[in-house]
C-alpha cells in the first residue's frame, strides 16, 4: 500500500509540475507580448519630432503644401450629420480612410463627452475659415484616436457638417508637444481652412498633433 501511495503521490507531483511549467510559460509569453507591443508603440511614436513650448511654431512647422484636388477624384457623397450622439450635441463628422476612423465630433468639450467620442476643442465651427481643433482620447475603440500614430503626411481627412457639407483635407505635418504647448491651436491660417487633431501619447506626457489643410 505504501509503495502504491508513493507512486500516486509522485504522479500527482509530476502532473502539478507540468501544470506549473505551462502556467509559467504562458506568463512569460504574455510578458513578452506586452513588451513587444509597448516597444512597437514607442517606435511608432518616436517617428514624430517633439516641439518645445517656447519655440514659435511658425519657425518649425513644415511648409504647408498647395493642396489641389485631383480632377479624376470621385465626389464625396454627403451624408447628413446627426444632431445628437448619446445625448451630446454634435458639431461635425470626422472620417480618416487610412485608419478606418469615422466619428462624430461633439460641439462642447467636456470630460464626459470625451469618453464617448472626439470633441471640438478650439477654433471656429467645422469647415469654417480658421483652425478647427479636435481633441480625442487614444482609447482602443473604433471611434477614438488610438490609431493617429499610424497616419502619415499626405493622408486624407474628410470633415462634414450640415452647413458647409463635406470638405477634404490633407495632412501636412505630424509632431509631438508637451500638454502646456498651445501653439497647435493658433488661428493664423492665412484665411484658409485647417483641421488639427490632438490626442495623448507617451502615457499622457505628450500630445500628438496632426495638422491638415483644405484641398482646394
Amino acid at each position: 500500500m505504501s509503495n502504491r501511495k508513493n507512486r500516486r503521490l509522485k504522479k500527482q507531483n509530476r502532473k502539478q509540475k507540468r501544470i506549473l511549467s505551462r502556467i509559467r510559460f504562458l506568463i512569460m509569453l504574455c510578458i513578452l507580448f506586452i513588451l513587444i507591443y509597448m516597444s512597437y508603440g514607442i517606435y511608432k511614436e518616436s517617428r514624430f519630432r517633439t516641439i518645445n513650448y517656447n519655440i514659435d511654431e511658425s519657425l518649425i512647422i513644415a511648409d504647408k503644401p498647395e493642396m489641389k484636388k485631383d480632377e479624376n477624384q470621385e465626389k464625396i457623397k454627403i451624408v447628413p450629420v446627426s444632431k445628437k450622439y448619446l445625448g451630446f450635441e454634435v458639431n461635425s463628422r470626422l472620417e480618416i480612410p487610412k485608419i478606418k476612423l469615422k466619428t462624430n465630433v461633439l460641439t462642447n468639450y467636456t470630460k464626459e463627452g470625451l469618453k464617448v467620442c472626439a470633441s471640438r476643442y478650439y477654433g471656429p465651427n467645422a469647415n469654417e475659415i480658421g483652425n478647427y481643433c479636435i481633441a480625442g482620447h487614444n482609447y482602443k475603440k473604433e471611434n477614438m484616436f488610438n490609431h493617429l500614430i499610424d497616419l502619415e503626411i499626405g493622408d486624407k481627412i474628410i470633415l462634414t457638417d450640415n452647413k458647409n457639407g463635406a470638405v477634404e483635407y490633407k495632412i501636412y505635418d505630424i509632431y509631438k508637444v508637451k500638454p502646456q504647448n498651445v501653439n497647435p491651436l493658433s488661428q493664423e491660417t492665412e484665411g484658409k481652412r485647417e483641421v488639427t487633431l490632438i490626442t495623448c501619447v507617451n502615457y499622457s506626457k505628450n500630445r500628438l498633433v496632426v495638422k491638415a489643410c483644405e484641398v482646394t
